[in-house]
Formats: structure tokens, sequence, C-alpha cells
């Protein structure tokens, strides 16, 4: 005979093991972006107004609601390209990508070099307090790539993928500009 203590006993090991196999069942079907709730936008080519990347790893996501500064304009016989995003929750609080005289075309890979006519450059913008701020900019020795995905200008459309390194401006580690993507509209 099951005496009915014994009875409770098995009741609450049973209630105990269905609540093992529920919270199993449940943290299983997670998504594991839940873990990072901000990722970044898809690379679209639509003028959707984004500008992000990762900075070491973090999410940089431009948080202007999408009327960053975008030009592409030829002045003087030259082309000049710049677009750059805002993240205020990020140090880099800037990421920026130019050209100086120098065209770009779709579906180009440009390298990024030191700021002089005729090549692309990136760079970012740090503050550390109200009264100091630095910039760091791409060089010989820290580089990276832009690709021009789409260049429509009967839109004004420009879209674009980047990656770049860039020392700190402070204590000069490298600092990791990755899986960077750009979809707005431009000005001439």
């Amino acid at each position: 005979k099951i005496t009915i203590f014994e009875n409770i006993i098995k009741q609450h090991i049973m209630k105990k093991l269905l609540l093992i196999l529920l919270t199993t069942f449940f943290l299983s079907c997670c998504n594991k972006d839940d873990d990072n709730p901000q990722t970044l936008p898809p690379a679209t080519q639509t003028g959707a107004g984004t500008f992000a990347c990762y900075v070491n790893g973090k999410p940089f996501i431009d948080t202007s609601g999408g009327y960053f500064n975008c030009y592409y304009q030829f002045t003087g016989g030259e082309y000049y390209f710049g677009i750059g995003g805002d993240d205020n929750d990020l140090n880099p609080q800037n990421v920026y990508i130019q050209t100086q005289k120098k065209q770009i075309v779709q579906g180009q890979t440009y390298t990024f070099s030191v700021i002089q006519d005729g090549n692309a450059y990136a760079g970012c913008g740090f503050s550390f307090s109200p009264t100091e701020s630095y910039q760091s900019y791409t060089d010989s020795q820290y580089s990276g790539e832009l690709t021009i995905t789409k260049l429509d200008f009967t839109n004004h459309i420009v879209s674009g993928t980047f990656w770049f390194d860039i020392p700190h401006p402070v204590t000069g580690e490298t600092i990791q500009i990755r899986e960077g993507r750009f979809d707005t509209l431009f000005t001439e």
C-alpha cells in the first residue's frame, strides 16, 4: 500500500520534473539574438536612411534618425563624397567616410588611406569630456575598404559597405570598425 505521505512525495517530485522540463523547453526556444537586442540594420539599397557598423564588436547605429549628412558633389572639376553617423552611446561617437577629389562608381571597392587628393579615407571622432575630443583617421598603417553597392543619380541613393582600423587617439590601441553599411539619400 502507498501511504498518503508517499503519494505527496511522488506528486512533489513529478511537479519538480515537470517544472524542469518546461523550463528547459522554453530556454531552448529562445532566440540567441535576444541576448543582443541591438543588431545592425540589414544592408539595403533603397535609400532607407541607415548607417551602422560594429566598433570593436559593439553595435554602432546612427541615432540621428536617418538625417545624417551625406553628399556626393562635383565641385571645381573634382568629386567629393562624404557620409558619417553618430551614436552617442559609444566612444567613438562619430564614424565617417570621405573621398577627396575622387570619383566613386557603383560596384567598385576603394582602399582607405591617408587624407590627400585622390584618396578615400575614414575616421572616427572621440569625446572624453565637453572640452576634450579627438579625431583619428586611416593612414598608411591603418586602412580598410569601402565598396559602393548602389549609386543612383535619378533617385539620389547611395549604398555601400565598409570596414577599417584606426588607432585610438589616446591609448594607441587598434579600433576595429567591421561590417559597416549605409543606405541613404545624398545631396549633389
